[in-house]
């Protein structure tokens, strides 16, 4: 157990920094600090060296250079069990540190908000990650705080414990400051050689409630606030965050109209488009209202009072929208837990990761859309105008839905989809039979599918349930098959080049 006498506190972030602060003024520990961080200690009438009195040198060129002292370094890294560092820190008048609480320049968030080069170098920080690397590798004798999200666990651990610390505590934040400088290096590697990282980085995470199923572990690795203000309700789950992906992934293909759309277990379950938010929600909540109990909802509209008494009505887990009206908010927040998530606007990674066997498989994102420039007539008949349109919002839902797929849909709404099904034909008789039960009419209605019918069961299939414009990659050594049904029968076939699997 090491008691904390002295501490260096220098931040970027400050949000959370207050109570820290406080409990260590109160327990008699001897604060040093640099410029904002200072003033912010000062404005809270907490008692604060400068590490320029400690160094009696001044923050210089620009402040690239203020803590890079032996004073400072001296007083993290010399071993107090060492009667030979100790006598030297006594012969050089070096303090000793018992607690560092540092973070990073937001590198990656600049260069993610398109700043230019010169802003892009200003943020990559030297000071800081030399102090976050002497407070790890002096585990044994200092605490490294090496991120804001470290801050209410490292505030229970102060406080249930009078101001000191534990030598296991001490180790596991040296193993976490490690891996912030690991993930941050790599960050500026990856801007200079303009490459894009290949295997995921992983800072500090968030402890979730659970994982997939209760008896599963789980914590999210990422910067939520970054992507999202949240304005009420409980935390995110681990299956909340996996819809909340599949949700801005779909909702992001549709940029001309209002649209809603409602997500069960990553496939949309309800999507529409229509001239007024309203209605587009109303159409999309009619595609399947049983499945949208419990469904995570988002929308490229913002929210107004008359949509959201509409949303009010239905139990469901999160809410994510770009913009609410003041009283339409007021309305949706008085179910304490239910999650309402205001989107900001950010640059996603274009790779996707996912760990298998003994590794991990990197591939680039699906980020093709096809639209009716891409559309090849394989049919003697061509789909009409508002036949094109449906088939290009049935193309979008079935690229983001779990293969094997079928998508029925009109012009703007989403009739049913068969998801995640071992054979095309079960796909296409499960979104047949959903979108009956729920009383639409598949006359003139359009289908879609993620991957080339290999047999032509599936056109005769849909043709007899009403179907009459089909789009699909293509590229089976039987296309013939399935368009000589569709000539034979007045169908229109359009084919894209691109398949959709999505696991």
């Amino acid at each position: 157990m090491k008691k904390i006498t002295s501490a260096l506190i220098s931040v970027y972030h400050k949000d959370g920094l207050e109570p820290i602060v406080k409990l260590l003024h109160a327990n008699g520990v001897k604060l040093f600090s640099t410029g904002g961080t200072q003033a912010f200690i000062e404005s809270l009438q907490v008692p604060v060296t400068a590490v320029e009195d400690l160094t009696g040198y001044p923050s210089i060129f620009g402040g690239r250079v203020k803590t890079l002292h032996p004073a400072v370094f001296g007083g993290i890294l010399h071993r107090r069990a060492d009667a030979s560092d100790v006598a030297q820190a006594a012969k050089y008048e070096i303090p000793a540190i018992d607690l560092v609480i540092v973070d990073l320049y937001p590198f990656e968030e600049t260069v993610a908000s398109g700043a230019d080069a010169e802003d892009i170098i200003e943020k990559i920080d030297i000071g800081g990650i030399s102090l976050i690397r002497a407070g790890a590798k002096n585990f044994q004798d200092a605490l490294i705080v090496s991120s804001r999200e470290q801050y209410a666990d490292v505030l229970d651990i102060l406080t249930k414990k009078d101001c000191a610390t534990e030598l296991a505590d001490r180790r596991r934040y040296a193993a976490e400051a490690f891996a912030n400088t690991s993930n941050y290096d790599s960050a500026i590697q990856h801007w200079f050689s303009g490459t894009t990282p290949t295997t995921p980085s992983f800072g500090p995470g968030t402890p979730l409630r659970y994982g997939e199923n209760p008896h599963q572990n789980a914590s999210y690795h990422g910067d939520l606030d970054a992507i999202f203000s949240k304005l009420n309700g409980k935390e995110l789950s681990y299956n909340n965050l996996v819809d909340v992906d599949a949700c801005v992934l779909l909702i992001d293909e549709f940029t001309d109209q209002p649209t809603y759309a409602i997500i069960k277990h990553t496939n949309a379950c309800g999507i529409a488009s229509a001239s007024t938010a309203h209605q587009a929600y109303v159409n999309a909540l009619a595609c399947d209202p049983v499945s949208a109990f419990g469904g995570v909802v988002i929308t490229n509209a913002n929210v107004d009072l008359t949509t959201a008494q509409e949303l009010n009505k239905l139990f469901m887990e999160i809410l994510i929208a770009p913009t609410y009206d003041d009283d339409a908010l007021a309305l949706l927040q008085s179910k304490k837990n239910r999650i309402l998530l205001q989107r900001k606007t950010v640059k996603f990674t274009p790779k996707t990761f996912k760990t298998i066997l003994n590794g991990v498989l990197v591939q680039d994102k699906d980020d093709t859309t096809e639209t009716a420039a891409h559309f090849v007539t394989a049919t003697q008949k061509a789909p009409t105008e508002a036949e094109t349109r449906a088939l290009e919002f049935a193309l979008k839902v079935c690229k983001h839905t779990k293969s094997n797929t079928i998508v029925l849909a009109t012009e703007n709404q989403l009739l049913a989809s068969g998801t995640g099904q071992t054979s095309r034909v079960d796909a296409l008789r499960q979104a047949i039979d959903k979108a009956l039960s729920f009383g639409f009419d598949l006359q003139g209605a359009v289908m879609a599918s993620d991957a080339f019918f290999p047999f032509p069961d599936c056109v005769e299939i849909a043709h007899k349930a009403g179907i009459t414009a089909v789009v699909q990659p293509g590229g089976s050594i039987r296309d013939k098959e399935s368009i000589d049904y569709c000539n034979a029968h007045g169908l229109a076939m359009v084919t894209t080049g691109v398949r959709h699997f999505k696991h």
